[in-house]
């Protein structure tokens, strides 16, 4: 019964320990109790209690003035002059629609709805996604802007044979030109028809060459051409005669910026070889005061 009266009178506070030797010493078998970190709590006297098990002891520590920590008032420091509580979430007004829009943009960027809260153009962001963007999500290549432009003289479809078979691929042959007296021709391979036309366009901005003029967009001289089993003949032609040629030559001649002039293929019908062949021709022309400086002689002295 005393036991029992005791245990009811004890609080909360206890400190187990493993192992007996460690408070109680081997010589004395008195208990060894440090208080060095029991200072801020009010203990007038310790009781031993030996528990159940024989390697272990709890020591319970009684209070002697409960009442002073039972009877506590929580007291709230007083708040400054001016202070304004803050409302709880769920208090106050809805947010409008326009305030949960532009919270979303804030965070998720703007939606493609037409209309932006935060003032940016979503069409105009919109449309600058999708020509960034080709067929199946791949990066669309923008064009090359040097002033040249394209025409494509002809796209076919070749084979390669290997030992796993065929590799199917499409060859295309681009002109490019200024119109101003310069002009490429290119050629390329490529699994697809468009990046077939890039690279030959590529190809053809790296072999430009200059076609020599009058002041009647014409050839100064007669001059002919050949490339393979293709012979091309081109003749100056007088003002409003027009480009008179057919095939790859008329291509070539138009985009170099020729008016007026006659062209003729002799030979073979290839596209790539008749192209080829007119800048041939077109590399053998020279603009007659570059003959006089070579001569020595002025201008004049070439028409006697």
């Amino acid at each position: 019964m005393a036991t029992a009266s005791a245990l009811s009178s004890l609080s909360s506070l206890s400190l187990h320990t493993r192992t007996t030797s460690s408070l109680i010493s081997s010589s004395s078998k008195k208990p060894i109790v440090s208080f060095s970190s029991f200072l801020n709590r009010r203990v007038s006297s310790l009781t031993l209690v030996k528990a159940s098990s024989n390697e272990t002891e709890t020591f319970f520590f009684e209070d002697e003035t409960p009442e002073v920590t039972a009877n506590v008032v929580f007291d709230p420091p007083i708040a400054p002059e001016g202070f304004v509580a803050p409302p709880y979430f769920d208090e106050g007004s809805d947010e409008t629609e326009e305030e949960i829009a532009t919270a979303f943009e804030e965070l998720y960027g703007p939606a493609y709805s037409g209309e932006s809260m935060l003032g940016k153009d979503i069409y105009v962001m919109d449309s600058k996604h999708k020509k960034s963007t080709g067929i199946g999500g791949k990066l669309k290549k923008d064009k090359i802007r040097d002033g040249f432009e394209e025409r494509v003289v002809q796209v076919r479809r070749v084979t390669k044979v290997v030992k796993g078979g065929k590799q199917l691929k499409f060859r295309a042959i681009v002109v490019v030109g200024d119109k101003q007296g310069n002009v490429g021709v290119g050629c390329a391979k490529a699994k697809e028809v468009v990046a077939a036309v890039q690279k030959s366009a590529i190809d053809a901005r790296r072999n430009i060459v200059q076609v020599p003029m009058t002041k009647y967009s014409t050839f100064p001289h007669r001059s002919e051409g050949d490339y393979g089993a293709a012979k091309v003949m081109l003749r100056p032609a007088s003002p409003g005669t027009g480009v008179i040629a057919g095939g790859a030559v008329r291509i070539v001649l138009e985009m170099a910026g020729v008016e007026n002039a006659l062209g003729k293929q002799l030979g073979s019908n290839n596209a790539l070889n008749n192209a080829r062949a007119t800048l041939a021709a077109v590399q053998q022309m020279r603009q007659f005061r570059d003959v006089a400086q070579e001569r020595g002689i002025p201008m004049e002295e070439l028409w006697k």
